[in-house]
């Protein structure tokens, strides 16, 4: 293969900030995102701690350099909480998709398509729900939106709520994603569980994929954060 370009992902729920020590320090979770070292970072279970959202937009770009495209799905306790995109690559496209289930809780994805060295990619952040139904209907839903859009590369990455390998909704995603690579990041301290994943088509592109495992990332969240890197 000739590499000609790299690009760093990384997804990590980040549990409204709050560790395994049941501290809340939105510092520690920021000294993990600058760990990451990503140049694309999709985030779940951000609580903007106020209500301003573009107020709060603005500080997390200044702490972090990189664009922040917030993708919320509730409004709780006077802040805003759902999935957040971070890049440091020129978006072209931002798409918000609702993946409300029911009565369940609200869910979305944030579908965001940008152009990196004449190639263009399609990437989908999100969370999906914790009912076997509902993660079906969900990712059904994902594959439609992937399915038309033009890219030369797709990403599906984020906290997909499935911990079985052979669940229907992972059945679902072989059919775009035809190698799904599992690496355990649940719970944080002693992962046994692959809640999280980072999904990419061609399966060619995939160069690495695995867990941020240190002592920071096993008391910040619950979840692990998972990175990869994709070559093209």
């Amino acid at each position: 293969m000739n590499v000609t370009t790299l690009l760093k992902l990384a997804t990590y729920n980040i549990h409204g900030s709050v560790g395994t020590d049941g501290r809340f320090d939105p510092a520690r979770t920021m000294a993990v995102i600058n760990q990451l070292d990503a140049d694309i970072i999709a985030l779940q279970e951000v609580s903007t701690i106020r209500s301003d959202l573009r107020e709060w937009v603005s500080g997390f770009q200044a702490e972090t350099g990189m664009r922040v495209i917030p993708g919320m799905t509730m409004f709780r306790d006077a802040a805003h909480y759902g999935n957040v995109v971070l890049t440091r690559d020129a978006v072209e496209h931002v798409e918000h998709i609702n993946l409300s289930f029911k009565q369940r809780e609200p869910r979305g994805a944030i579908c965001l398509t940008l152009s990196v060295d004449d190639r263009r990619i399609c990437i989908v952040a999100t969370h999906l729900g914790l009912r076997a139904a509902e993660r079906r209907a969900q990712v059904k839903l994902l594959l439609k939106v992937l399915e038309r859009r033009p890219a030369d590369i797709f990403v599906l990455m984020g906290d997909l709520n499935e911990w079985i390998a052979g669940a229907r909704s992972l059945r679902q995603a072989r059919r775009f994603f035809d190698h799904i690579h599992t690496p355990s990041t649940f719970p944080a301290r002693f992962p046994l569980l692959s809640l999280d994943r980072i999904l990419v088509w061609p399966a060619t592109c995939l160069h690495t994929i695995a867990p941020l495992k240190n002592p920071l990332t096993k008391i910040a969240s619950d979840h692990l954060p998972l990175r990869a890197e994709i070559v093209f």
